[in-house]
């Protein structure tokens, strides 16, 4: 992982970078989650959000993992939409 201000560049499964905007770190029952979106692609595109693990062994290091649980991943989003309720606009789906 890479960070150039607010810029992160993770690797994927197929080892290709993939650069994301750093918007926000939420803290959920007792975890840490990131939410990113991603630099290239259309106007669209969806945050992402990944739960932030520490890596085996190291003091400092971490990475990113994918969060499974919808309800969290809901709820993460809900408090994510309350930090930027004033600087995005938020589609409701219906």
């Amino acid at each position: 992982m890479e960070e150039l201000e607010n810029i992160v560049v993770l690797t994927d499964e197929n080892g290709n970078e993939v650069s994301f905007e750093y918007l926000d770190l939420i803290e959920y029952e007792g975890a840490e989650y990131v939410v990113l979106l991603p630099v290239e692609g259309n106007e669209d595109e969806e945050v992402q959000i990944l739960k932030v693990e520490p890596i085996p062994g190291s003091d400092d290091e971490e990475s990113y993992v994918s969060v499974e649980n919808e309800e969290t991943l809901f709820a993460i989003f809900d408090i994510f939409k309350e930090h930027f309720a004033d600087e995005f606009d938020f589609e409701e789906e219906e």
